[in-house]
């Protein structure tokens, strides 16, 4: 099973006097980045939500946010009226004036306002609590159905990969006797006599150099592990990333071996195939 690093996770909460609205995001990255945004009343469960976030989404640039949009006659700031009666009587001593334009000026002056600071309601932050596991589980969600999308076209690539091996491998006898019958003319056209017996030893000793029957056994054996891999109970970006390298090598090595175009065009085209999987290896969780 795959997921992806990529998803969006919503949560809403209607309490009596305010709406609180939980969003996370997410993106590819080789670790967990977070990024967490919440208002100051909630600051000190800041600490325990990253610690909740990391559990939950392992890994990826993920951004946590929490709006609060006041639904009701329910604020923190409070006129400071001693103060603003103060203001006002010093007003009047400079200028005449209507006193609802004495007001506004007044309000205007330090210490006018006061803002009381708000204790965090326990019980209303186990309801946040709630939805911040609501939203993790929308997000996870959005992240499996983006997983389902690369896990299908991991196989596309994979079976594509399988099939130019499967050509390669019904091509290597020709290939072999071509380099034999290269090597025999060559010692031909030399027009000198030559010990048979030796020629054989040398020949046989000239295509175990060429011979990619390991890197082909090895080639199938990284695939059927990708395969494997993919279905497995859990995602695991980074060891599909390393054997999507050690298939990488065997490929690599087939095309330096092969001394053989038809062989090279068939490992140029496995080579583009392995690189769109490491492309989207990048978004796999």
């Amino acid at each position: 099973m795959i997921y992806s690093m990529t998803g969006y996770g919503k949560s809403v909460l209607q309490l009596p006097t305010k709406k609180v609205t939980i969003e996370l995001k997410s993106l590819n990255s080789k670790s967990l980045d977070l990024s967490a945004r919440m208002p100051s009343i909630y600051r000190e469960k800041e600490l325990s939500v990253r610690k909740l976030l990391a559990d939950s989404l392992e890994r990826g640039k993920i951004d946590f946010s929490i709006y609060v949009e006041a639904t009701a006659e329910d604020t923190s700031t409070q006129i400071n009226v001693p103060v603003v009666k103060q203001y006002i009587a010093q007003l009047k001593q400079v200028v005449d004036g209507d006193a609802i334009e004495l007001l506004k000026m007044a309000v205007r002056f330090p210490d006018a306002l006061n803002t009381v600071r708000e204790e965090i309601d326990e019980n209303e932050w186990q309801l946040i609590a709630a939805e911040i596991d609501n939203a993790i589980d929308d997000l996870n969600s959005h992240r499996l159905d983006e997983g389902k999308v690369l896990e299908q076209e991991f196989i596309k690539r994979v079976n594509i990969i399988g099939n130019l091996l499967d050509q390669v491998i019904a091509m290597d006898p020709a290939r072999i006797e071509g380099v034999r019958e290269r090597l025999l003319k060559g010692v031909e056209e030399l027009k000198e006599k030559y010990d048979e017996n030796r020629f054989e030893q040398e020949l046989v000793y000239y295509i175990e150099k060429f011979d990619v029957t390991e890197e082909k056994v090895r080639l199938k054996n990284h695939l059927n592990y990708f395969m494997e891999s993919i279905h497995s109970k859990d995602s695991n970006g980074k060891k599909l990333g390393f054997i999507s390298q050690e298939m990488g090598r065997e490929i690599n090595t087939i095309g330096s071996k092969s001394n053989y175009a038809p062989m090279q065009q068939l490992v140029v085209q496995m080579k583009d195939e392995l690189e769109k999987i490491k492309e989207q290896l990048l978004n796999v969780l």
